[in-house]
């Protein structure tokens, strides 16, 4: 099978397209026929190393990377009874989706209801569980409460956006440029700021009265981080989940009590998708949110397999505008 495989942590001039034998799925696992891969920034910090020390995303080399797929069952291993072949489904968090096969543990995959297409099957699954868990699980949102959301215009940041404004909550955003801001305010947001132009922390703090808002949800990181956690309400939290800008090394405890004793936290979305039962739960919620017409979700470009080096430095240019995807079978 063709298959993306990895050598050596570098650019995305180390994904190299490899002919590899097919996995045989064992106890517990089933063989994916893959229809569409997901392209993320957790597939960047696999590839680059960022992740080589991380015991819940394991990075051993020779790898095939990619974390996120749609498809249909090929085989399944011993013990599987609750899937069958030809079967539709789509997963995340399990290793080697940028391949025509992948084995992945059964308790992964969520099946795709009739009317979800494999093009969103993909897209939907580590975006939008990502964008649950944050607005439901690590900070769940009230009605009136109030959240800033960094990158509204990428992928997690629509559909962020989307779901705090199901949940009644006022959203502030951070973009670069109006095209992204316009894009930013279909998606429901109430207020944009071009970070460019424009101090997001004192721009928050003047929409707010000083207040600050109840919960930071920055995916930036390196150099957004230290006003993130100054724009917050006192006892508020910073979620902290990606490093678009640069992995953030350390952080000072006396800054959260200046900032008003404020919480911190850096999740991996793998501890808020640690059982089917979740797994299903977070997946069974965006369909149903999808076809109900109450989220939206856009995919930005469809790449070929073999263009995977193009497409991760189009996502590490910040040219996204919503879901990038990888067409591996037809």
């Amino acid at each position: 099978m063709r298959a993306i495989n990895i050598h050596q942590f570098g650019g995305p001039e180390v994904c190299e397209i490899q002919e590899i034998a097919i996995p045989t799925p064992a106890e517990g696992e089933a063989l994916v026929r893959v229809a569409y891969a997901g392209v993320n920034f957790i597939d960047i910090y696999m590839r680059n190393g960022t992740y080589a020390r991380s015991h819940t995303y394991k990075t051993p080399l020779p790898m095939v990377i990619g974390m996120e797929a749609s498809g249909t069952i090929e085989a399944v291993g011993s013990g599987v009874a609750d899937l069958k072949v030809g079967q539709r489904v789509a997963f995340c968090l399990s290793r080697g989706s940028y391949a025509e096969y992948v084995a992945v543990p059964a308790w992964k995959l969520v099946p795709l209801p009739d009317d979800i297409s494999f093009e969103l099957g993909a897209a939907v699954m580590l975006q939008g569980c990502t964008a649950h868990y944050l607005s439901h699980s690590a900070f769940p949102l009230q009605h009136g409460q109030s959240c800033l959301v960094h990158a509204g215009a990428g992928g997690v940041g629509q559909l962020l956006i989307q779901l705090a404004k199901n949940l009644g909550a006022t959203v502030f955003t951070t973009v670069s440029t109006r095209e992204k801001a316009d894009i930013a305010r279909s998606r429901g947001a109430d207020h944009c700021i071009l970070y460019r132009d424009t101090d997001f922390r004192e721009e928050i703090m003047k929409l707010t009265s000083g207040k600050g808002v109840d919960v930071v949800y920055d995916s930036v990181g390196k150099t957004t981080i230290t006003d993130s956690i100054r724009c917050i309400r006192r006892r508020g939290l910073c979620v902290l989940f990606g490093a678009s800008s640069g992995v953030v090394d350390a952080i000072e405890p006396l800054a959260l009590a200046e900032a008003g004793s404020v919480f911190f936290t850096r999740p991996h979305l793998a501890d808020y998708m640690a059982t089917a039962e979740e797994i299903r739960g977070r997946a069974g919620d965006l369909f149903r949110m999808v076809k109900e017409k109450r989220l939206s979700m856009a995919i930005d470009t469809v790449f070929p397999l073999a263009d995977v080096a193009a497409a991760h430095r189009y996502i590490e240019d910040g040219k996204t505008r919503g879901k990038l995807l990888l067409q591996v079978n037809q």
